[in-house]
């Protein structure tokens, strides 16, 4: 059978609250966020974990020790999120007033990363993180943008089209396989409600 990568984007955080712009901003979950974060475990109770891996940042790193593995916490300075570098702390509506038509997607980001700079680091977790064949799902631990060009370049899409998945906080996506195609099994499922099937029990049914 084989594993997932199972993406979990941490809780709410004052800026997240508000829409700013959080990229390197190392700040912690709100209380919300912190009660956001414990509802990730009972989400996957039942699964086969045989690894989790977080951000370095404080409200990623957070998320993942509140929820707890057995198998331990790995950290990964490659699942940050992405460097927004003069857009730091400022909403979409504040950018756009300043640059009427910015888009972080398709224009370049004044002292900051572009989303092919991002999806080569969401390459190389990919690389190091992808479950075997028939092993044990694994777990990250990250952030909204991050995740989403992760997300698409698991399906192999340009980094630029993870603009198409939009990515809340304290929400779970699952990346996997269908025959030899990867696939995203589930996206954006809010952490504390059951899945409806196990996307394991999916799979094999997909055959």
């Amino acid at each position: 059978m084989p594993g997932h990568l199972v993406l979990v984007r941490h809780g709410e955080t004052a800026w997240s609250r508000t829409g700013r712009h959080t990229g390197r901003t190392d700040i912690p979950l709100t209380d919300d966020g912190r009660a956001e974060a414990a509802s990730v475990a009972p989400t996957l109770v039942g699964w086969s974990i045989g690894a989790a891996v977080t951000s370095p940042l404080t409200r990623a790193k957070e998320t993942a020790e509140i929820a707890g593995f057995p198998c331990g916490l790995a950290v990964d300075d490659q699942l940050v999120e992405w460097d927004y570098g003069q857009l730091e702390g400022l909403t979409q509506a504040e950018i756009v007033e300043r640059r009427p038509g910015f888009s972080k997607w398709h224009d370049p980001v004044p002292l900051g990363e572009s989303p092919d700079e991002v999806g080569e680091r969401a390459d190389d977790v990919i690389r190091r993180w992808a479950p075997a064949p028939d092993g044990p799902d694994v777990v990250l631990f990250a952030h909204g943008h991050l995740l989403a060009i992760l997300a698409a370049r698991w399906t192999g899409l340009p980094a630029v089209e993870g603009r198409r998945f939009p990515l809340e906080t304290a929400t779970l996506t699952v990346l996997g396989t269908k025959r030899n195609d990867r696939v995203i099994r589930r996206l954006n499922h809010r952490c504390g409600l059951p899945l409806p099937e196990r996307p394991a029990e999916r799979a094999e049914a997909d055959r």
